[in-house]
């Protein structure tokens, strides 16, 4: 058990770390299309932060199991580091189409490869696993709505943002990848 809780600091740092290195570091340039964010940004950097501090905080405040069995925390555990993993991979497969600002490229093209042959979301797909996990390791049912609703509702507000800029540029051709994909969950959502 010792271990899984020094995994999981470990994890928690990693995600964090991460993060503040995407949002420093894949920035829109100057010669991209940018104005589009509507703040989505900021209120992604509300949510979630405030979404795990009131997890761990009510984690350590109450106790409301999810389960009384210890192997929730090694399927939370999972979660935040496959999270963090395959995020990483999709924000490297975007290369420069990755921004954290919602921005349309000068020579921006729709990814549909990979990831993006099911999802048109897959890295906020795997940010929100790493939240589910989050809830999931503190294995506290107030804890996991804290960890995961925050950060859904924040997406879900950006995805539409996202998606608003995207028609404006590609018109038809997302509209048709949208009839074909999934926004946050393979084949249900």
């Amino acid at each position: 058990m010792k271990a899984l809780q020094i995994l999981y600091i470990i994890s928690m740092i990693a995600w964090f770390l991460s993060e503040f290195l995407y949002k420093n570091v894949l920035k829109s340039g100057k010669n991209d299309k940018k104005g589009k964010d509507r703040s989505t940004l900021n209120i992604l950097w509300l949510a979630i932060p405030f979404s795990i501090a009131a997890a761990v905080t009510i984690s350590n405040l109450t106790i409301l199991p999810i389960i009384h069995e210890n192997w929730i925390m090694y399927v939370g555990e999972m979660f935040i580091l496959m999270g963090i993993i395959f995020r990483f991979i999709i924000i490297r497969s975007l290369g420069k189409y990755f921004t954290v600002d919602v921005t349309i490229k000068e020579d921006h093209q729709i990814k549909k490869e990979g990831f993006y042959k099911y999802l048109r979301h897959p890295s906020y797909a795997f940010s929100l696993l790493t939240s589910l996990g989050l809830g999931l390791y503190l294995n506290n049912w107030l804890s996991l709505i804290l960890a995961f609703v925050p950060p859904f509702l924040a997406f879900a507000y950006r995805i539409k943002i996202e998606e608003q800029a995207l028609i404006e540029q590609f018109g038809e051709e997302y509209i048709e990848y949208r009839k074909t994909t999934k926004k946050l969950i393979p084949f249900i959502y």
